[in-house]
């Protein structure tokens, strides 16, 4: 018995060295696959508890650990309000990752060894305007809700699962609005990828100011030295760059090692080969998009200039008083995915759009600059556009197998992020919510019921 109680203490001495072993290898040299865990969980929080004043423990549950990868579960935070930092580690120790606060600028990964970019963003600094109680869209005066459009919005087959917030406009009014517990008209929210067709609008706006051209090449000084010298501004935005980029969120792929394991990010997307003759093939690319908001970035020249530029070019003018255009940590926008604003204010883009760039009677982007972004592109067989939005919906069915007419558009991204741009209905459905692809939600039924009932 005393030889077998030895060996017992021995295993278990052999295993908690091993298990200590373990814990210490992964405290000094963690995996990219945790790090990404733990700075996707400290830039979700960060944003939300700064830009959304939400709570940090609700967010890290909803947000993070409740749809993501079952390691989240693991993961903690702790928020420091006043140095606007929020530092995440799983199980209390490993794979500590941290993400920035700026005024102005949002929330920024600061990966290890890293610095945040001593930058003064000061014309997008400040505190939100105060909305005026105009009607809608000049203020946010309530409208005369329509029953028939609240009726619709309260059927959770209709809504979706995880559903945050939802504004239908027509002919320039809000008819109807929803909003998921917990949210409010007020609560900014991140729209994902719909950040790049906000991207591809403050190019425009630059593009009528002549300091941009879509057929600019020669891009960056490195790519003069190669093919990859000929790819134009157009084919970033189409996604068809020919770059190397791979955008697969279930592992630690370009786009998540670019978010939150780069503190450069144009710089890592911009290292990428050419692996594909511009223009013959569709990547989609967050890649590309950041390249462009490094693009748009350098030909203002002046970083102050340029960290404002989407305010007073964009957002104050069409008195989007929430939005917020996440930089990273070198100064540059992530155009690829980090805007926040209310789905109000996500709606006021839409109705933007659907004005043909055209805001109180004042042209913002160049005559048949919208019809640009909404031209679909060959090499996506029509599913994606010249202007970083779809020609078509979630999922695989042709919009018009739901009944919806031919030139509607969307801004998509990713966790059932959408705006919906009918011209022909002058109708605008912006939806946003948590709810991830594997769910099978498609915002087209909520989009045709609620066209029908306007009807």
């Amino acid at each position: 018995m005393r030889l077998f109680g030895r060996i017992i203490r021995g295993l278990v001495l052999a295993l908690v060295m091993f298990i200590t072993a373990i814990v210490f290898w992964l405290s000094l040299s963690p995996p990219a696959l945790l790090l990404v865990g733990t700075g996707y969980a400290a830039k979700i929080v960060c944003s939300n508890v700064f830009l959304a004043g939400r709570e940090p423990e609700v967010v890290l549950a909803l947000d993070v650990q409740a749809p993501g990868h079952p390691l989240l579960k693991l993961v903690n935070v702790d928020v420091d309000r006043d140095a606007g930092a929020v530092t995440a580690r799983l199980l209390g120790a490993i794979a500590p990752s941290t993400a920035m606060r700026r005024d102005g600028l949002g929330c920024a990964n600061v990966p290890d060894g890293a610095t945040l970019e001593d930058i003064d963003p000061s014309p997008a600094r400040g505190a939100r305007p105060t909305v005026s109680d105009a009607a809608w869209p000049a203020g946010d005066g309530a409208d005369i809700p329509n029953p028939a459009i609240a009726g619709l919005l309260a059927d959770p087959a209709l809504a979706g699962p995880g559903m945050r917030a939802i504004v239908v406009i027509k002919d320039g009014r809000i008819v109807g609005e929803a909003y998921g517990t917990g949210f409010s008209a007020e609560t900014p929210l991140l729209g994902w990828s719909m950040a790049k067709v906000v991207n591809a609008a403050i190019i425009g706006r630059l593009a009528g100011e002549g300091k941009i051209g879509l057929d600019d090449r020669e891009l960056f000084p490195d790519w003069k030295e190669d093919k990859r010298a000929d790819i134009r501004v157009r084919d970033l935005m189409a996604m068809e760059s020919g770059l190397e980029f791979n955008e697969d969120y279930g592992d630690v792929a370009d786009v998540t090692r670019m978010l939150y394991l780069e503190p450069d990010m144009a710089a890592f997307a911009a290292d990428k080969p050419l692996v594909a003759r511009r223009g013959e093939v569709f990547n989609y690319a967050s890649g590309s998009s950041v390249l462009l908001s490094r693009i748009w970035m350098e030909r203002i020249g002046d970083t102050s200039q340029a960290l404002g530029y989407p305010k007073t070019a964009l957002f104050t003018p069409l008195g989007m008083t929430s939005a917020v255009m996440e930089a990273d940590a070198a100064g540059t926008f992530v155009g690829s995915s980090y805007v926040y604003a209310t789905a109000r204010d996500w709606a006021r883009f839409g109705l933007f759009l659907l004005q043909d760039g055209v805001w109180n009677g004042n042209r913002l982007l160049p005559e048949g600059y919208v019809a640009m972004m909404q031209q679909p592109t060959l090499a996506s067989k029509g599913r994606f556009t010249e202007g970083q939005a779809w020609q078509e919906g979630p999922g695989v069915v042709d919009d018009e197998a739901f009944g919806l007419p031919a030139d509607a558009y969307w801004m998509l991204g990713h966790d059932g992020q959408s705006v919906t741009i009918i011209p022909s209905e002058r109708l605008i459905v912006a939806r946003l919510g948590l709810t991830p692809s594997k769910l099978g939600y498609q915002p087209q039924k909520l989009v045709k019921a609620v066209m029908d009932g306007l009807r």
